[in-house]
């Protein structure tokens, strides 16, 4: 792909995530994102030859990659097992609370999105949040229990993230250290190494 039809691509996929903020997914036609993106319909055809379909997967993976990258930056400024798991929890639920086109499709087009949440139709979410996470978790925890912490965080803001009356803001620092030393932290350390995880959280929250 030329530098032209990358930066093309990405008009064309930042104009489609526009009109489903605006109208919806369903309501949404090539023709909406050629006007928004400044292009001809059929100039979206030849960067995406699937058509619509090929462009709403190319438009996701644009956004996760986005949300990752988000993530990424925050994660980098975290110190210590705590810290990291507030920051991945804190950074993705304020980036998925703060998304237009998520919110409209949840709120008017639930059935788009949770099928992709639930049974077996989570199990591609889990798996790239355990592939992106893990990682990040493995200077503080040994590579299985990494990869069971990053699911846990993975279902955690699926259970809370969108949910009003959740006992935990996950936008909330606060809330998510509470969470964090409560419940996650007790089942990844060893019990003697707990109390100077809870030291930790007071001396931040301090």
């Amino acid at each position: 792909m030329t530098g032209g039809d990358h930066q093309l691509e990405e008009r064309i996929c930042e104009a489609a995530v526009r009109c489903i903020a605006r109208t919806g997914l369903r309501r949404t036609t090539l023709d909406d994102v050629a006007l928004e993106a400044g292009c001809s319909r059929a100039s979206i055809y030849r960067v995406f030859p699937g058509g619509k379909d090929r462009l709403w997967v190319a438009a996701l993976e644009r956004e996760v990659a986005a949300l990752e990258q988000r993530v990424a930056t925050a994660l980098a400024d975290a110190d210590g097992l705590a810290e990291t798991l507030t920051a991945a929890i804190v950074e993705t639920a304020r980036a998925l609370a703060g998304h237009d086109a998520l919110r409209h499709l949840l709120e008017h087009e639930p059935g788009v999105v949770l099928p992709h949440l639930s049974f077996d139709g989570l199990g591609p979410v889990l798996e790239r949040a355990v592939a992106f996470l893990a990682p990040w978790l493995e200077c503080h925890l040994d590579p299985r229990s990494a990869a069971e912490a990053a699911e846990w965080v993975a279902r955690l803001i699926v259970l809370y993230g969108a949910d009003a009356h959740a006992p935990y803001d996950l936008t909330d620092p606060g809330d998510v250290r509470r969470l964090v030393a409560t419940h996650l932290i007790p089942g990844l350390v060893p019990r003697h190494e707990v109390a100077r995880h809870e030291q930790e959280h007071v001396n931040v929250l301090d």
